[in-house]
């Protein structure tokens, strides 16, 4: 496959899984200044060097190719050492900027229609505006520890010295997430309004739990759900969502994104 320079807005990083090659890794997405979706996987963030990571809304120049085993049009592989993190996007102005940017991504009102338009395009990644977020359903997961196969792969970095970074110090082992987190949300239908549910994987969300759980401990709970059933849904609320490459019938909730709703002068 070719591979060949490409400028990308960082949108989203998913909460990381181990993995038997890289030690762990996260699906990363974005756009391209074409309004193109783009997902990078794998991408092993903790481990990469320091002046090779980014944020969410930044812009990054990095070599890429067509990934060569997901066949996805969205999928790519990154070259990480490649990576030259540029200019964030800044939030002035009610996020003008970002959502002049964002206005050129194709806006879905309902779930349903992103399944129908993936029939049509065979398309992998997509940005919702739901009706309103119903709640937070919270479910442990049924094993709350990393498998023996699972530990042996988040210890490889630690093994090898750091696989894209010599003199990076050890790494804290990556934390598996105790919970399970998933939206129920409305999107609107000509019959009415229509209800769903999926999962929520955003990095963010699981560093939220992390928070919490250390400055709530016990009172975790009510200031997560505080953040995602209240605060964030009282913004302009959107869902990037991207499907699963083993059953691609199988949709995650991959970022959140909430502007603060716009000002009539300000509307795009």
């Amino acid at each position: 496959m070719p591979v060949f320079d490409q400028k990308i807005l960082i949108l989203c990083k998913t909460y990381p899984s181990p993995s038997g090659k890289y030690a762990e890794t996260s699906c990363v997405a974005g756009m391209l200044e074409s309004g193109a979706l783009i997902r990078l996987f794998p991408v092993p963030f903790r481990h990469i060097a320091e002046e090779h990571q980014f944020r969410k809304w930044q812009w990054i120049d990095a070599k890429v190719e067509k990934a060569r085993g997901d066949h996805r049009p969205e999928s790519y592989s990154i070259k990480v050492d490649t990576i030259l993190p540029g200019a964030t996007v800044p939030t002035k102005k009610e996020w003008m900027a970002r959502r002049g940017l964002l206005s050129k991504l194709k806006l879905f009102g309902s779930f349903d229609d992103i399944v129908s338009h993936q029939a049509e395009t065979q398309s992998s990644l997509a940005l919702l505006k739901p009706t309103r977020v119903l709640g937070l359903d919270i479910e442990p997961v049924s094993n709350p520890d990393w498998t023996d196969d699972e530990i042996a792969k988040l210890a490889q970095e630690q093994k090898q010295g750091g696989l894209f970074d010599e003199d990076k110090h050890s790494i804290r082992r990556l934390r598996k997430l105790p919970f399970d987190f998933y939206y129920r949300y409305e999107c609107a239908s000509e019959t009415g309004n229509v209800s769903f549910r999926h999962k929520l994987v955003d990095w963010e969300v699981g560093a939220l739990f992390w928070n919490c759980k250390s400055n709530y401990g016990s009172m975790w709970e009510d200031k997560f759900r505080a953040k995602l059933e209240v605060a964030i849904p009282s913004n302009d609320l959107m869902f990037l969502m991207g499907n699963q490459h083993r059953f691609q019938d199988q949709w995650l909730l991959i970022s959140l994104i909430y502007p603060p709703h716009a000002k009539q002068g300000l509307l795009l």
